[in-house]
């Protein structure tokens, strides 16, 4: 698995995000549960190539 990571402005220079494919995340469909702590929440893609997160 390839995790790109992400450069971000608003954190220190030395800070470097993790990035992950979202048609990995849902293994080639177009939606992924996401769990964090207790919550599930549902990733989408759109047919227009957007991501809406839902819980």
């Amino acid at each position: 698995m390839t995790v790109h990571t992400v450069p971000t402005s608003a954190a220190p220079a030395t800070r470097v995000l993790p990035a992950h494919e979202a048609s990995r995340l849902t293994e080639g469909g177009d939606q992924a549960h996401i769990v964090l702590n207790d919550q599930t929440y549902t990733l989408r893609i759109t047919r227009a190539g957007k991501l809406i997160l839902t819980k």
